[in-house]
C-alpha cells in the first residue's frame, strides 16, 4: 500500500468488498425467486446506501483531508442543496461510487446513524444480507430507473423526504424518539407528552449555551434546519407519519437565547415560519405540554415572540401601503403566540363546569327576506358565531380561566397596534382568505381599543347592509321605505314610549334592532347624529336603574346593581332592558351602569360562582370564608342549616332550601363546601335565573351576529358598555386659559362638562386620550352660553373678555343642560 493509499485509508469504496471476478460469475447465475422478506431486506439495504452517499455529500466524512471528490469534507466539494444531494445520491448509488467510513471525528454521531439504521434493518429480518444480494439490489434499481430523468428526480424528491425525516440535523429527535420508545409506545403517549426528556434537554442547554462557539453552532443550525422543516411540514405532512418530529420545536423552545438579538434577524424568524405550519393536532399537543410549564417558563417563551414582533415592527415602516400582514416573520410569531396564549389559558385556573345553559328558543330571525335570500343564496349568518379552531381543539374557551399563569396583557403587543391598518384588518377578517392574515384572528395580542375599532366597522358594516337591504326589498315589495331604527319619544315618558317601541319591533321583526339607530324628542330641534341617542340611552339608564322602580337593587356599599329576585316586572322587562346595552354597543355609546364582573361572565356564558360574590357581595363573601376557613366545630358553634333567607322588595324575609328538608340537616365541617357552593349558585343563579334569562336573550337579540364574544373578554365588555372610570383629563389638549379653567372644577363638574360636550360622563375605552375633542372659537365676547355638538365631541366657546366670565357661563352651561337647541 503506498503513501496515498494510507492517507486515504478511511475513504474505501463499497466495491472493494467484492471482487470483479464475483462479479462476473453473479452476470451468469440464474435469477432466483426472491420470498418477500428478502425483497423488504434489499430495499432497507439499498435505501441505508443511498442515505449515506447523501449524508457524504451534505455531511462529509468529517476527514479534513480527505480526497473523495464526492465527499462534503473534500477541500475542492461543491455544496449543494438537499435536492440536488438526493439526485446525486442516487447517480452515485447506481455506479457504484466510493464511500467514505466516518472520521474518528465523527464517530459518535456517525456510529449513532450506522446503528439506528442497523438497528432498523434488523427489526426487518435476523438475517443478514450477503454482497451478493447488495448488487443484485444496485443492478435492479439501475436496469429499471436507466434514462428516466424524470422518474429519477421524484425518487429524488422522495427519498430526500425519507433521508431528512432520518438526517442528525433535520429529525434527530424522532430517531431519539424512536430509541426510546417503539411504535407501540408512541400510540401510548398521552396528549400532554412527548418522548423526548425535557429535563434532560434543559440541562444540556445549561452547560453549552455558556460556550460562545457552541451558541455559534447552535444559531447556524437552527438556519439551515428551519427551511427544511417548514418545507415538511408544508409539503410532505410528516407530522401524521411521525408525531415525535413534534421534539424538535420542543427541543428549540427550550433555548433560553432565543429572543437574544442574534436570533431576531433570521434565525428566530426562519424557525417561527416553520413552527406556523404545524397541523392543529401538533398545535394542541404543544399547548397541552406548555401548559404544565411554570409561569416563569411560559413569560419567557411569551418574550421571546414579542420580541421578535417588536423588533419587526420598530425596523419597518408599515402603512397602508406597506401593510403588517403581509409581514410573514409577524404573521409567524403571532401564529406562534397563540399556542402559548392557550397553554397560559390551560395551564390557569380553569373553572369547565359552570357553564350557563343556552337559550331554549332560538333567537328570532328576520321575517323579512334578506339580500342574499332575494339573491337567491342561503343566510350568512345561519354559520353561527366565529370559534378559534385551536380553542375547539382543546375544548376550552379563554372565560373558562379565571387566573391565567401569565396576565393577558402581556400578551398584547403595543408597536403592533400602533401600526396596524384595522379597516384593511377587519376586511382579511371578514373574506377569511388564506393568503391574507388578520390579527383579529388573534385576538389576545391586540388591546381593547383596536378590538373597539374593529367591532365599530363590523357594527356599521351591518348598519350599512341592512340598509340596502330594505332598500332592495322596497323596491321588490313596494313597500314604504325605513332604513332605520327609529325611536320617537316623548322626554316625559321616555321609558314608557322606548320600550314599547322596542317590544314591538323585536316581536314583528327583530333584524330591524340592527338598523341604524335615529332617535327623536319629539317638541325638540335635535337632528340624531349620534349626540341625540347618546342622552336617550342616558335618560333610559337612569329610569330603568331607579331603585324605586323594583328591577334592580342598589348595594350603598359597592355601589352595584343586581336583578331583583323579587320584581313585579316581566321577563319581557328585562329583555328590553337587554336590548338597550345591546343597542348601545351597536351604536358605540357608552352607558352609566353599574354591574358587578360576574354579569358580564354570565353574558358570556359563564355562571357565577362563590369566587364571584368577592365584588357582587363581599359582605356575605367575607362570612362564607369564614366559614370555610373556621377551625373550630361548625356545626356546635354556628348552628346553622341548608335553610337560607333573604328580603324580598317589601322586606319580608323568604326561606329557601338549598337542599331538600334544609332546615334539617345541619352544616358541618364536612359538608361546609357544599352549602358554601350552593348558597353562592341561588344567590348568583337560581334566585335570578328568568330574569337573567330575559336580559340576556335581548342582549343577544342586537349582538348575536357580532364578533363580540369572541374578541372581547369579560371585563372588556365592561369597558365596552361602560367606558372607563379613570377620565384622565390631562390627555386632552385645548386652549391654555380654557385648560386652567376647566382643571379649576371639581371632579363632579368635569363629568357634567364631559357630559356636555361629548353626551356622556364617561370617558371612552382607552381614557380620555383616544377622545378626539375640539374646542372651536365661536364669536367675540357676548353673554352667550357655550354650545357643544355632541355627535361631533365639539365645544363651540365664545371668547369671552375674562376668564372669571369663562368659568361662569361654562358652569352655568354645564350644570343646566338638558335637551337640544338651548342657547
Amino acid at each position: 500500500m503506498n503513501s496515498d493509499e494510507k492517507e486515504d485509508c478511511e475513504c474505501a469504496p463499497p466495491q472493494a468488498e467484492t471482487s470483479s471476478a464475483g462479479g462476473a460469475d453473479r452476470e451468469h447465475e440464474e435469477p432466483e425467486i426472491e420470498n418477500p422478506e428478502a425483497s423488504r431486506m434489499k430495499r432497507a439495504a439499498a435505501k441505508h446506501l443511498i442515505e449515506r452517499y447523501y449524508h457524504q455529500l451534505t455531511e462529509g466524512c468529517g476527514n479534513e483531508s480527505c480526497s473523495n471528490s464526492w465527499c462534503a469534507s473534500s477541500v475542492g466539494f461543491s455544496r449543494m442543496d438537499n435536492n440536488e444531494a438526493a439526485v446525486k445520491a442516487l447517480e452515485l448509488y447506481k455506479v457504484n461510487a466510493k464511500l467514505c467510513d466516518p472520521h474518528p471525528s465523527k464517530k459518535g454521531t456517525a456510529s449513532a446513524y450506522q446503528e439506528s439504521s442497523a438497528h432498523s434493518n434488523s427489526a426487518c429480518s435476523n438475517k443478514k444480507m450477503n454482497h451478493k444480494d447488495i448488487h443484485s439490489v444496485r443492478d435492479n434499481f439501475k436496469g429499471k430507473d436507466e434514462d428516466k430523468d424524470e422518474d429519477e428526480k421524484e425518487a429524488a424528491a422522495s427519498s430526500t423526504t425519507a433521508m431528512e425525516e432520518d438526517s442528525p440535523t433535520s429529525s434527530s429527535s424522532s430517531r431519539l424518539g424512536e430509541c426510546l420508545l417503539g411504535e407501540n409506545d408512541i400510540q401510548k403517549l398521552a396528549p400532554d407528552e412527548v418522548s423526548v426528556d425535557i429535563e434532560a434537554v434543559r440541562r444540556v442547554y445549561e452547560r453549552l449555551l455558556s460556550n460562545d462557539k457552541i451558541e455559534a453552532a447552535f444559531l447556524n443550525a437552527l438556519v439551515y434546519l428551519s427551511p427544511n422543516v417548514e418545507c415538511d411540514l408544508t409539503y410532505h405532512n410528516v407530522y401524521s407519519r411521525d408525531p415525535n418530529y413534534l421534539n424538535l420545536f420542543v427541543i428549540v423552545m427550550e433555548n433560553s437565547n432565543l429572543h437574544s438579538p442574534e436570533y431576531l434577524e433570521i434565525a428566530l424568524p426562519q424557525f417561527c415560519k416553520a413552527m406556523s405550519k404545524l397541523p392543529l393536532a401538533a398545535q394542541a399537543k404543544l399547548a397541552r405540554l406548555w401548559s404544565h410549564y411554570s409561569a416563569e417558563q411560559i413569560r419567557r417563551m411569551v418574550e421571546t415572540f414579542q420580541q421578535l414582533i417588536t423588533y419587526k415592527v420598530i425596523s419597518n415602516e408599515f402603512n397602508s401601503r406597506n401593510l403588517v400582514n403581509d409581514d410573514d416573520a409577524v404573521v409567524a410569531a403571532t401564529k406562534c403566540l397563540k399556542i402559548v396564549y392557550y397553554a397560559n389559558v390551560l395551564g390557569g385556573d380553569l373553572d369547565m363546569e359552570h357553564n350557563e345553559e343556552e337559550d331554549e328558543e332560538p333567537i328570532p330571525e328576520s321575517s323579512d327576506l334578506t339580500l342574499q335570500e332575494l339573491l337567491g343564496e342561503e343566510r350568512r349568518n345561519k354559520k353561527g358565531p366565529r370559534v378559534d379552531p385551536l380553542e375547539t381543539e382543546l375544548g376550552i374557551r379563554t372565560s373558562d380561566c379565571r387566573r391565567p399563569l401569565v396576565p393577558f396583557e402581556e400578551f398584547v403587543n403595543e408597536p403592533l397596534n400602533e401600526v396596524l391598518e384595522m379597516d384593511k384588518d377587519y376586511t382579511f377578517f371578514k373574506v377569511e382568505t388564506e393568503n391574507k392574515f388578520s390579527f383579529m384572528t388573534c385576538p389576545f395580542i391586540l388591546n381593547a381599543v383596536t378590538k373597539n375599532l374593529g367591532l365599530y366597522y363590523d357594527n356599521r358594516i351591518r348598519m350599512y347592509s341592512e340598509r340596502r337591504i330594505t332598500v332592495l326589498y322596497s323596491l321588490v315589495q313596494g313597500q314604504q321605505l325605513n332604513p332605520y331604527l327609529r325611536l320617537k319619544v316623548r322626554r316625559d315618558h321616555i321609558i314608557d314610549d322606548a320600550l314599547v317601541r322596542l317590544e314591538m319591533i323585536a316581536m314583528e321583526n327583530p333584524a330591524d334592532l340592527k338598523k341604524q339607530l335615529y332617535v327623536e324628542f319629539e317638541g325638540e330641534q335635535g337632528v340624531d347624529e349620534g349626540g341625540v341617542s347618546k342622552e336617550f340611552f342616558q335618560l333610559v339608564v337612569e329610569e330603568i336603574f331607579n331603585p324605586d322602580i323594583g328591577m334592580f337593587t342598589y348595594d350603598e356599599h359597592t355601589k352595584l346593581f343586581w336583578f331583583n329576585p323579587s320584581s313585579f316586572e316581566n321577563e319581557g322587562q328585562y329583555t328590553l332592558i337587554g336590548i338597550v346595552l345591546g343597542l348601545a354597543i351597536y351604536n358605540n355609546c357608552i352607558l352609566d351602569v353599574h354591574f358587578p364582573m360576574v354579569v358580564y361572565r354570565k353574558l358570556m356564558g359563564k355562571k357565577g360562582t362563590f369566587r364571584d360574590l368577592a365584588d357582587a357581595n363581599p359582605v356575605l363573601y367575607q362570612s362564607l370564608k369564614e366559614l370555610l376557613e373556621y377551625e373550630g366545630s361548625v356545626e356546635e358553634d354556628m348552628m346553622i342549616t341548608f335553610q337560607i333567607s333573604h328580603t324580598d322588595l317589601f322586606g319580608n324575609a323568604l326561606m329557601y332550601d338549598l337542599r331538600e328538608n334544609g332546615d334539617k340537616i345541619p352544616v358541618t365541617n364536612e359538608n361546609r363546601k357544599e352549602f358554601v357552593a350552593q348558597y353562592s349558585e341561588y344567590i348568583l343563579n337560581k334566585s335570578v335565573e328568568k330574569q337573567f334569562k330575559a336580559f340576556r336573550r335581548g342582549f343577544h337579540m342586537v349582538t348575536n351576529e357580532s364578533p363580540l364574544k369572541y374578541l372581547f373578554r369579560p371585563e372588556e365588555i365592561e369597558l365596552l358598555i361602560c367606558g372607563s372610570r379613570c377620565l384622565g383629563f390631562t390627555s386632552c389638549l385645548y386652549r391654555r386659559e380654557f385648560w386652567e379653567t376647566l382643571h379649576s372644577f371639581g371632579e363632579e363638574q368635569k363629568r357634567l362638562f364631559l357630559q356636555f360636550t361629548t353626551g356622556t360622563d364617561r370617558a371612552p375605552v382607552g381614557g380620555l386620550g383616544k377622545l378626539k375633542m375640539i374646542i372651536a372659537k365661536n364669536g367675540p365676547d357676548t353673554d352667550r352660553l357655550p354650545t357643544s355638538h355632541t355627535c361631533f365631541n365639539v365645544l363651540l366657546l365664545p371668547e369671552y373678555s375674562s376668564k372669571e366670565k369663562l368659568r361662569e357661563r361654562l358652569l352655568k352651561a354645564i350644570t343646566y343642560a338638558k335637551g337640544f337647541g338651548m342657547l
